[in-house]
This record gives structure tokens, C-alpha cells and sequence, in this order.
């Protein structure tokens, strides 16, 4: 694949939690919950796609800062899908059901008490991972790596704002612009071809 559509692909994942960031709701409620719900399905789906991307510039390097970013990418992965599924599709789901006019029960409330926590660790997770890969990236590929700065913001912003416009927008978008640059910085690969032997009639 080319480098420019290996970046843009990798991209993605942050760029499209951008997007649904914009339409996030900033409060749960019975007039919010449906969008809140339904908003949350595709997430289950995107957020881990942000931790194999960071995951996938460390190529098949088996060194032990190679395995720190994957193993830092799989707990943000899993800690926020589960944020996701908690915080986000059941408590959306049980809100929309309870109907309208009725407070927030203790039951929405104990949701939010397991899922913040979970989406806590993965938010810190996420930012471990890229100290740790734009480090790595800068001392491998110097100033070609740079752009991958980005993805300090990034992160940051996700951690203290999750993907609520406007500073959690931001945050994602950085993240998959950061994921692109370092993506470029890398050098293109070589392919050696073996030729067949020249034969003689």
C-alpha cells in the first residue's frame, strides 16, 4: 500500500470520532438519550481502531518499547470500549427506556460510577502510549517525526474532555493527524528483487 494511503488509513480511526464528536450530546437525559445510544454503537466499533493505529507504527519490532506501546495501546483499547458499552449504550439504552419525565435513577447513576473510572485508566493508558511512541519515533526518524507531536494534545485532550465538542474533537482529530505523520516520517521500504539466474544456450 502506498505510504500516503497507509497514513490516510491509519488516520481514520481518530478523524471519525472527530466527526461524531460534533453531534455528541454534552448531557444524558431522556431528549438526549436516543442520540446518545445510538451514537455510542459505532463507537464500540472506532475507539480500539485509535489504539491499533498507534499500535501499528511499531511495525513487527519485537524490542521491549515496541511491546510497551502495543501493551499500553491494548488497556486504552479495552478500557475505553468498556467506557463505551458502560457509560455510553447502557446508560443511553436504560435512560431512553425509563421514559420521559422521570430523574435519573440511582441505577443510571452506579453506571456512570463503574464506567468513568474504566474510561479513566484508558484515557491515561492513551497517553502513555504516545509519550512512549513519540519518543521511540523521534529518536528513530529525528525532525521526519516531528508532526507526531500532535499527538500529546491530542491524547491530553481526550483525557480530560473524551471526544465532547470542542476540546474533545479536538483531541481526536490530532490523534489521527499525529497517527498520519508519524506514518509519513517512516522511511519507505526497500524491496530487493531476486533475479533468476541467466542461463546461457
Amino acid at each position: 500500500m502506498d505510504r500516503r494511503a497507509y497514513a490516510a488509513v491509519l488516520a481514520l480511526p481518530g478523524i471519525a470520532l472527530g466527526a461524531v464528536g460534533l453531534l455528541h450530546p454534552h448531557h444524558l437525559s431522556y431528549a438526549t438519550a436516543d442520540r446518545w445510544f445510538t451514537l455510542h454503537l459505532p463507537g464500540l466499533f472506532v475507539f480500539p481502531l485509535v489504539g491499533v493505529a498507534l499500535a501499528a507504527l511499531v511495525g513487527r519490532r519485537t524490542d521491549p518499547v515496541a511491546w510497551l506501546v502495543r501493551l499500553a495501546a491494548y488497556t486504552y483499547a479495552t478500557c475505553y470500549t468498556a467506557l463505551d458499552v458502560v457509560s455510553g449504550i447502557a446508560a443511553g439504552w436504560v435512560t431512553r427506556e425509563l421514559g420521559p419525565g422521570v430523574p435519573r435513577p440511582d441505577e443510571v447513576r452506579l453506571l456512570f460510577r463503574l464506567g468513568t473510572p474504566l474510561g479513566e485508566v484508558g484515557s491515561w493508558a492513551l497517553v502513555v502510549t504516545v509519550v512512549v511512541l513519540l519518543a521511540d519515533q523521534l529518536r528513530r526518524h529525528g525532525l521526519r517525526a516531528a508532526g507526531g507531536v500532535l499527538l500529546l494534545p491530542g491524547a491530553w485532550l481526550v483525557h480530560t474532555d473524551h471526544i465532547f465538542a470542542p476540546g474533545g474533537v479536538a483531541g481526536t482529530v490530532l490523534l489521527g493527524l499525529g497517527t498520519a505523520a508519524l506514518a509519513l516520517a517512516r522511511p519507505a521500504e526497500r524491496v530487493t528483487r531476486t533475479l533468476p539466474p541467466a542461463t546461457t544456450g
